[in-house]
């Protein structure tokens, strides 16, 4: 039977980058149908009924996915690298937010900024505790500290997740501190 780690990065998988993968279509804001969704997993072989993916989505720490009201839906909050339009509020960011990374992408940080490279924006965390986690997933963190209400100052947009994961186009290197 597949852990929950599996069938939440096979959702990762399915949901962000390649639905075509598992049969899905995406609306044009990253919806789906669950009853797809779960047909999938059957197709593959991956044990995932209607609690396990409800369990999934509920409880992980990252909150990755969210179903619509009536449950007949499901979509990643961020990271899509698929065309999707959300909706999530533009919101003035706190003075400083933070980006976890590793040391082999500073020089180009530093030659560029943040760039959000396959996906649709660069994610950056409310704390430098989160963007550590971040950061660990590659290697040994290192978090950018980003200057996000000069950012807003000057004109750059932020859009705020259900998760707290917080959204924008991209920052230039001269809004990031002591890099």
């Amino acid at each position: 039977m597949a852990d929950d780690k599996i069938i939440s990065k096979t959702m990762s998988l399915w949901l962000r980058h390649r639905p075509e993968a598992a049969g899905l279509t995406l609306d044009e804001a990253g919806w789906t149908d669950v009853d797809g969704l779960l047909a999938a997993f059957v197709g593959k072989r991956i044990a995932c009924d209607w609690e396990r993916l409800l369990a999934i989505v509920e409880t992980s720490d990252k909150q990755r996915f969210e179903l619509s009201a009536d449950g007949a839906r499901i979509r990643a909050r961020q990271g899509h690298s698929v065309a999707v339009t959300l909706d999530w509020p533009q919101v003035a960011p706190p003075e400083l937010l933070f980006h976890g990374t590793v040391a082999r992408f500073l020089p180009a940080i530093r030659a560029e900024g943040l760039r959000p490279m396959r996906r649709h924006h660069v994610h950056l965390s409310p704390d430098e505790a989160t963007a550590t986690i971040v950061g660990n997933r590659r290697g040994e963190a290192v978090v950018l500290t980003v200057r996000a209400g000069a950012m807003a100052a000057a004109g750059r947009a932020f859009f705020l997740t259900g998760n707290g994961v917080w959204l924008t186009d991209g920052v230039p290197a001269e809004f990031l501190v002591g890099i």
